[in-house]
């Protein structure tokens, strides 16, 4: 079970190496290649790109992708990076104090966010407007 993981998670020719050898992104697949020993139902991810430079983040996004396509695998992801939500999910669920507060398809979210914290999170990637420049794209009177 372990070369079939290790090659799953493109590991196959590190079998042998030690820990120290490893870097961040080999340690995050080898990571999970550990959560799939066990056949789960449901992967948790607990931010699994937050330390790693950003090719690193990619390859580990497109192995989750890739092992939730061959596995038919749901992946809960956990993070505060609305790129990688962009990215690799269907849905998402926004959570303030312990609440879900929205939830929905990602693109319904991100379009028309309707909690306060949504709107914070989102606003950290949506560029704004000088307020000249926005003043002169709203119709006479509009908001």
């Amino acid at each position: 079970r372990a070369a079939e993981l290790l090659d799953l998670v493109g590991l196959s020719e590190k079998a042998k190496a030690y820990p120290a050898s490893l870097s961040g992104g080999q340690k995050q697949r080898v990571g999970i290649a550990r959560a799939l020993a066990s056949r789960p139902a449901l992967l948790l991810s607990d931010e699994a790109t937050s330390a790693l430079d950003p090719e690193t983040t990619r390859s580990i996004l497109a192995l989750l992708k890739d092992i939730n396509r061959q596995l038919g695998l749901t992946i809960l992801l956990i993070t505060h990076e609305t790129e990688v939500i962009r990215s690799i999910t269907d849905r998402v669920a926004v959570i303030d104090a312990e609440r879900i507060v929205e939830e929905g398809p990602v693109w319904s979210v991100f379009a028309d966010p309707r909690s306060e914290i949504t709107r914070r999170l989102l606003g950290a990637i949506r560029p704004q407007l000088p307020p000249e420049l926005a003043a002169r794209l709203l119709p006479a009177g509009g908001t």
